[in-house]
């Protein structure tokens, strides 16, 4: 599949799904292991910011490959032990929106930041994506299972970004493969600002 094609194909699936485009609809619902394990899954925001990470810390390679994502996982559960304190964090939704392009762009741009820049920028990100797992939770609802999913799923997507980084880069045009997968993320963010 071609490049256009691709872009296109995201475009179509983003346009056809606009009530799926973000996972913090302020609707709460049981909170357990599972729940918090399915939503990191429920909202293209989350799903392609933590594809971003994945994606940055293959690019980046060698310790990259566990410090980014970790960087993220980590603070993103400290950020929700702040939400869920009920520590205020204005613009979450728009920072999370923000960290589908912020991520992603140093990927399609292969600006081949420092490991340690990388660290921040996903840490910053993972604030906002943090905060708002926190804060949905009600107050005396037993947070550590839900917490543990959201963590869980979330290292897990960030090991299939890296999975998908590692094997663009196998091929003859790696490079440019891995741009054009984190430029599509940058248009697919781009688009969810429009919705």
């Amino acid at each position: 599949m071609n490049a256009r094609r691709l872009v296109l194909l995201a475009s179509t699936i983003l346009a056809l799904l606009p009530g799926a485009a973000y996972a913090h609809t302020g609707v709460s619902a049981a909170f357990s292991f599972s729940s918090g394990f399915l939503h990191p899954l429920s909202g293209l925001d989350h799903l392609l910011a933590m594809v971003a990470v994945g994606l940055l810390a293959a690019q980046l390679g060698g310790r990259a490959l566990w410090l980014v994502p970790g960087t993220f996982v980590a603070v993103m559960v400290l950020a929700a032990l702040a939400g869920l304190a009920g520590l205020p964090l204005p613009g979450t939704e728009y920072g999370i929106l923000a960290s589908v392009i912020a991520i992603s762009l140093p990927v399609a741009l292969a600006l081949g930041k420092p490991v340690a820049l990388a660290m921040a920028l996903v840490g910053v990100f993972a604030v906002f994506h943090g905060h708002a797992h926190g804060a949905e939770l009600p107050h005396g609802a037993d947070a550590a299972p839900h917490v543990a999913g959201f963590a869980l799923a979330t290292a897990m997507i960030h090991a299939a970004g890296v999975a998908i980084g590692l094997t663009l880069g196998r091929l003859a045009f790696a490079s440019a493969a891995l741009r054009l997968v984190g430029a599509a993320i940058v248009t697919a963010g781009f688009a969810l600002a429009t919705l």
